[in-house]
């Protein structure tokens, strides 16, 4: 299988400049974070039942590793950050004191569970390894391990709280980074992915605008 060629770059200075290209929307850059640990594409919470058959079939297009730095940043970004979203809704459809923030959880990690279902061929298809580029750096959106503990050590509406804020966070920004990939990717495939994607977090960020306690928590 062919290979991407990628900018032989430091690999801060290539995520910076990547999301350079994909910040036309306002995205951020990544700062080190201590507290990351090495993590992989195929990490994720334990898959349900409901993820493993509700995940819709790959999206079609170009099956060749020619990609831009457009669509290598943005599926590089949204596969760990989707993995880690998954992390902090399994505590939430665990732990949450509030049942509908429960109930929401589990169907918005279905959902996200579903989009790497699309998102890990997709890196497959483009020649990229299933290693996360941005292991150890902070980046806007992403849930970090930091926040994971400070969620685990939460509870009841406090937890409620680092949830919400964390994941209207997530679902907001990565609707902002896939916007970018609609409009400068190349690729037909990760375009019409970006473009179910962004669908999808428009509705659950809707959706969690009405939970109780949103307004108080979200301002």
């Amino acid at each position: 299988m062919n290979r991407v060629n990628l900018p032989k770059l430091p690999h801060r200075a290539a995520v910076l400049g990547l999301l350079g290209v994909l910040a036309l929307t306002g995205a951020a850059g990544c700062s080190s974070a201590a507290d990351s640990t090495p993590r992989t594409t195929a990490d994720s919470a334990p898959r349900t039942a409901e993820a493993r058959t509700s995940a819709p079939p790959s999206a079609t297009g170009s099956a060749s590793a020619s990609a831009s730095a457009t669509d290598v940043g943005w599926v590089q970004l949204m596969t760990p950050m989707n993995q880690q979203a998954v992390k902090l809704l399994t505590l939430a459809a665990e732990r949450a004191d509030e049942p509908r923030l429960r109930a929401f959880a589990v169907r918005l990690r279905a959902g996200q569970e579903a989009e790497l279902d699309r998102l890990r061929p997709l890196l497959t298809r483009m020649g990229l390894p299933l290693t996360d580029v941005h292991a150890g750096h902070d980046m806007p959106g992403m849930v970090t391990e930091r926040d994971l503990t400070a969620a685990r050590a939460a509870e009841g509406p406090a937890f409620d709280r680092l949830v919400l804020a964390g994941i209207r966070d997530h679902l907001r920004q990565s609707a902002q980074v896939s916007r970018s990939e609609i409009t400068a990717g190349s690729r037909a495939d990760a375009r019409e992915l970006a473009r179910a994607l962004v669908a999808a977090r428009e509705t659950f960020l809707a959706e969690l605008a009405r939970l109780p306690g949103a307004e108080r928590a979200l301002g």
